[in-house]
């Protein structure tokens, strides 16, 4: 069973834990999710496209990610979300810790902050190695066809991370 720590409003963890997608949070509890977007020196993305049978936003196309684990910081997470997703290390890229936005959903009690990396990486289309499980395809994008697929409403966390798609990010 994969244990998540809990966080307080501040992002500080709270000494508590809760079980992965659990989500009987009370106010003012948080968990944390990391986004790692991966691009090359010739500013493309690479990103995964969801399965079809994932709960929500199935087919959707997004940047890979996920929970940060019990005791887990947030840089190895993200490390190990991009490795298991698409295969890529990002052990020496170029980049990092870009910013954390927060949600709160008392409706849903699903209260989060995610940190979102960019890094910087050439790597080719033969280095990705997609996870079966979480992932039915990849592609390697220019900003437009990102910024295409959200006008489309099917890139997940768009609008939150946008910013991280800015040169100066």
């Amino acid at each position: 069973m994969e244990l998540w720590d809990i966080y307080d409003e501040n992002k500080e963890k709270t000494g508590r834990t809760m079980k992965r997608n659990d989500w009987n949070m009370q106010p003012g509890d948080y968990h944390l999710t990391v986004l790692g977007v991966l691009m090359r020196p010739d500013g493309k993305y690479l990103v995964t496209r969801r399965r079809m049978d994932k709960e929500w936003a199935a087919g959707w196309w997004e940047v890979p990610g996920g929970g940060v684990r019990a005791g887990e910081s947030s840089i190895d997470a993200v490390s190990r979300e991009i490795l298991e997703e698409t295969g890529i290390d990002v052990t020496g890229a170029d980049g990092g810790y870009a910013f954390t936005y927060k949600r709160v959903n008392p409706e849903e009690k699903n209260n989060y902050f995610v940190d979102v990396y960019k890094f910087i990486l050439d790597f080719q289309e033969e280095d990705v190695k997609k996870q079966e499980e979480e992932v039915s395809g990849y592609a390697i994008v220019s900003l437009e066809e990102i910024r295409e697929y959200a006008k489309q409403g099917i890139f997940l966390h768009y609008d939150s991370i946008q910013k991280v798609f800015d040169e100066n990010c």
